[in-house]
């Protein structure tokens, strides 16, 4: 695909401020999915790149990629063979350069995944392991450990995937006969790192470096609390206390990100760290973001809460006093590429998220959905901190309940079938067209990678650009509103009390966000002027699963 040629934006903004990352607006790439370059079905860094203009236009300030290195695609690629060579599906490593210089070149920078917790079990290290065998300093990068009973046949501990079932996997030794075990908190595809090794953290230092002398301006930290393991491995206690998991947020885990924060702060500007932070504990959560660690990390309370204004703005009080010890923002976010999309689930009796409650067959009511994620949208953009958008939630995609024979996610696999799994949320996105693969490819290109469905012409870009009430005419202007707004430059919230069904609060001196989530309109409060609705007016009232943003 040729990239069309635009003047870029004014970038000062963007490129100058060394806190940029304080209120930026992120955009998600999953690579497989977003724009396919070369017409094989599979999204890749050359569809990217033809879409910069696109980006632009919607006004994010960065994007991150989702791993986009060599990998067996055993976990999406999170599963990672190589992290100086890009995976041949997606492109090489000299069109990620160019990536890295041409969205610079329309004011936005790059984040890259980084996934320390584990690699491939194709990645070199595991094989020189698995090839040297027991006691060799080639199995002591990783966790192989013997079995338990008289012959070794037990695991070593009854610890539980994140992905379901077991977290150790059984060797065979040269001779043919079953050997030691070793730790995957993941797929057996993905074997854990040793992280009190001397090479580990060499690696990833290295890394580190190897990335930021491309450009990137920071990385995405998946599984943050995870790689640190108990060496003695206990079970599980029932109630274990602050730092008491044997392999979840373990106090060693900051020696790591102090270590990767130097490297950061090597370079000139802000080389920014972004952990994938699920804890429960407020205080164990904003040791993460000290001054000497990690930039921010993702709000996932929020993302995981029902429709409900009660619940939701405890969230965001919540998140916020998480945040304010350590002076670090808050993130938010709707969803991303493990998490059912908001149209869908915003639609359903349930409107909260779990990994443990995702069922084929679930209904969902995508009028409702949709509405209520327009609102959202809206909401999320009027807070301090922080905003990420995950690919094709500016469409309003909904979640795609796909045909068991085209998934490929684990998740569903390790359950039994009984979740459908990610992929739903990582169809490809549609571009154009009245038909799959709705400008997804090149012309003739091969049918993508998953399924799209039938009834997606409506959704796509061509067709919503045209449309001035459409979902991406409400982010782009929302984006355009919050970077040229002096009050929601700030980081300061004040709550207003209009009621137990509305959630409404001021930004600046002059702006108030308002949504109503109540089953019947509201009257506004004395203003000014509307500055932006995710849906029309009632007669002067704001209706249900409806923001507001006004001049006060």
């Amino acid at each position: 695909m040729d990239i069309e040629v635009l003047p870029a934006r004014d970038t000062t903004r963007t490129l100058h401020d060394p806190l940029w990352w304080r209120s930026a607006v992120i955009y998600q790439v999953y690579v497989r999915s977003f724009a396919d370059g070369d017409g094989d079905g599979t999204g890749d860094i050359a569809g990217v790149r033809a879409r910069l203009p696109y980006l632009r236009a919607l006004g994010v300030d960065a994007i991150w990629f989702n791993p986009w290195y060599v990998t067996p695609l055993a976990d999406g690629g999170y599963d990672v063979e190589d992290y100086r060579r890009i995976d041949p599906r997606f492109g090489t490593l000299e069109e990620a350069e160019l990536l890295i210089r041409d969205a610079l070149a329309f004011g936005i920078r790059t984040l890259v995944d980084i996934v320390p917790n584990h690699l491939s079990a194709q990645h070199p290290w595991f094989q020189q392991a698995l090839a040297a065998g027991p006691g060799s300093p080639e199995r002591e990068r990783f966790w192989f450990h013997p079995g338990k009973g008289e012959h070794g046949d037990e695991i070593p501990t009854h610890w539980t995937s994140s992905f379901q079932g077991s977290t150790w996997t059984r060797t065979t030794d040269a001779d043919g006969t079953p050997g030691e075990w070793y730790l995957h908190l993941f797929t057996p595809e993905q074997p854990d790192l040793n992280w009190n090794h001397p090479d580990v953290r060499r690696e990833h230092e290295d890394i580190l470096r190897f990335w930021f002398d491309r450009g990137v301006a920071g990385v995405r930290i998946d599984s943050a609390a995870l790689p640190v393991k108990d060496p003695t491995f206990p079970e599980v206690p029932d109630r274990p206390g602050p730092g008491g998991h044997p392999h979840l947020d373990r106090d060693g885990i900051h020696d790591i990100y102090r270590s990767w924060r130097a490297v950061a702060d090597e370079y000139d500007g802000a080389r920014v760290l972004v952990g994938e932070v699920w804890l429960d504990d407020a205080e164990r959560f904003a040791q993460y973001l000290r001054p000497d660690e990690m930039h921010t990390a993702f709000n996932f309370d929020f993302m995981t809460q029902p429709w409900n204004a009660a619940r939701m703005r405890g969230s965001i009080e919540r998140t916020l006093a998480e945040h304010a010890p350590v002076g670090a923002p808050a993130t938010w976010v709707l969803s991303n590429h493990d998490i059912t999309r908001p149209v869908t689930r915003y639609g359903r009796a349930d409107s909260g998220f779990a990994f443990d409650r995702k069922r084929f067959g679930t209904p969902t009511d995508l009028a409702r959905g949709t509405s209520r994620a327009r609102a959202a949208a809206l909401l999320v953009a009027a807070l301090p901190g922080s905003m990420y958008i995950y690919q094709g939630d500016e469409l309003g995609l909904p979640e795609v309940e796909l045909p068991r024979e085209v998934i490929e996610d684990p998740m569903h696999f390790r359950s039994g079938g009984v979740d459908p799994g990610r992929d739903g949320c990582r169809v490809p996105l549609p571009w154009s067209g009245a038909e799959s693969p709705y400008g997804f490819g090149t012309d003739g290109a091969h049918v993508p990678w998953l399924p799209q469905p039938s009834d997606w012409a409506s959704l796509t870009v061509e067709a919503q650009e045209r449309d001035p009430a459409s979902m991406l005419a409400l982010y782009r202007a929302a984006i355009a509103l919050r970077r040229g707004s002096g009050d929601l430059a700030t980081e300061a919230l004040a709550w207003l009390d209009l009621g137990a069904d509305v959630l409404a609060f001021r930004r600046g001196e002059h702006t108030a966000s308002l949504t109503n989530f109540g089953p019947v309109p509201i009257t506004l409060p004395a203003h000014r002027g509307v500055v932006l609705s995710s849906a029309p007016l009632e007669e002067g009232a704001l209706p249900p699963d409806t923001t507001v943003w006004l001049d006060l």
